[in-house]
């Protein structure tokens, strides 16, 4: 068995600002922070592996064994509901899931609610929540446009500073679930290699409290 552990950091500003927690909490690999094309960075010394994966495909590579760790968002916990274990809130990464539309919408139960969203799983689950019946419509950008153009009441979508919303005529009006990005492992791996990741574990949370 493999005693480094691996670890898949989300591309991007969340990954970056993720792996300078790691490098803080005893976990550097330099050559992460050289320019270049790699994908996979390793520190033998440090027994520690990371590698770069789109944000929305991390909880698949835990899930799947492929990576010890990865950190990853609510929201893709949430809509997907991976077989993984959820260990730490990194307090980071911070938005919320929410219901939006124009801010003078009132709903009326005397029809189905047209619901816009990336997140179809969310959306259902929430208004079966609510005993509400409703028609979701699968897209996969420019959300925002759906209730402008009518083809949507309203949408569930992940709302940060509110501002593309207000720059579209549009605003929250309901919060689902605050989002924020968290450490997850894979359950095999994390019985196999306890003693590693749980000290990483301990190590991150130190740093972030």
């Amino acid at each position: 068995m493999d005693e480094m552990i691996n670890i898949a950091l989300p591309k991007g500003r969340l990954g970056e600002k993720v792996y300078d927690i790691f490098e803080q909490a005893g976990y550097a690999c330099p050559s992460l922070k050289e320019e270049n094309r790699r994908l996979t960075f390793e520190n033998p010394e440090l027994g520690v592996r990371y590698f770069w994966v789109k944000p929305s495909d991390v909880a698949i590579y835990v899930e799947r064994g492929a990576a010890d760790i990865g950190v990853a968002g609510k929201d893709i916990l949430l809509e997907y509901s991976p077989d993984i274990y959820e260990l730490l809130d990194l307090d980071m990464g911070k938005c919320r899931m929410c219901v939006a539309g124009p801010a003078d919408f009132r709903d009326s139960r005397s029809r189905t609610l047209r619901v816009a969203t990336k997140f179809p799983n969310i959306a259902r689950e929430y208004y079966q929540s609510r005993s509400r019946e409703i028609d979701i419509i699968k897209l996969n950008g420019s959300i925002e446009l759906a209730p402008i153009l009518g083809l949507s009441d309203v949408i569930v979508d992940i709302v940060e500073t509110g501002k593309t919303l207000q720059e579209n005529g549009l605003a929250p009006l309901e919060t689902i679930i605050p989002i924020s990005a968290r450490l997850i492992a894979n359950k095999a791996y994390f019985k196999f290699k306890n003693e590693q990741i749980s000290r990483l574990c301990r190590n991150v949370e130190a740093i972030i409290k």
